[in-house]
């Protein structure tokens, strides 16, 4: 299992903006799918983003398009998700996952798809 630290949460407004971080090693970061699910209390865990091994290739759900973007950060060998336009509905705990599989459109929300977890980073957003 690889080591993931997210970082990055905290609460905001409506509309507002946080840029949550995951720390990973070089190797994480080159060779696997890193994705970013959240989790909602009394909701099932969801897709929100992914990207590819070398960030060519990036997922979202419909509900944080052009509202959220994924990274690579090669230098820091994290991976990031800037949220801006954040809503009351995006509050959940927020996880970075990585996956050893390569992902395409139909598959890379499946959290059985992903391997190593972190211990997640709560965001709230308040009306």
């Amino acid at each position: 299992q690889e080591q993931l630290v997210e970082s990055g949460g905290g609460s905001v407004q409506a509309g507002g903006s946080l840029r949550l971080s995951c720390a990973a090693s070089r190797y994480t970061v080159s060779n696997n799918y890193m994705g970013w699910f959240r989790q909602a209390p009394g909701k099932e865990r969801e897709g929100v983003a992914a990207i590819s091994y070398k960030g060519g290739r990036t997922y979202y759900a419909d509900s944080v398009k052009g509202r959220f973007t994924i990274s690579q950060d090669n230098a820091k060998n994290a991976v990031n998700l800037q949220m801006n336009s954040l809503k009351p509905a995006d509050t959940a705990m927020y996880y970075c996952a990585a996956s050893p599989y390569a992902q395409y459109g139909t598959t890379w929300f499946l959290s059985e798809r992903y391997k190593s977890w972190g211990a997640g980073t709560q965001v709230t957003v308040s009306s």
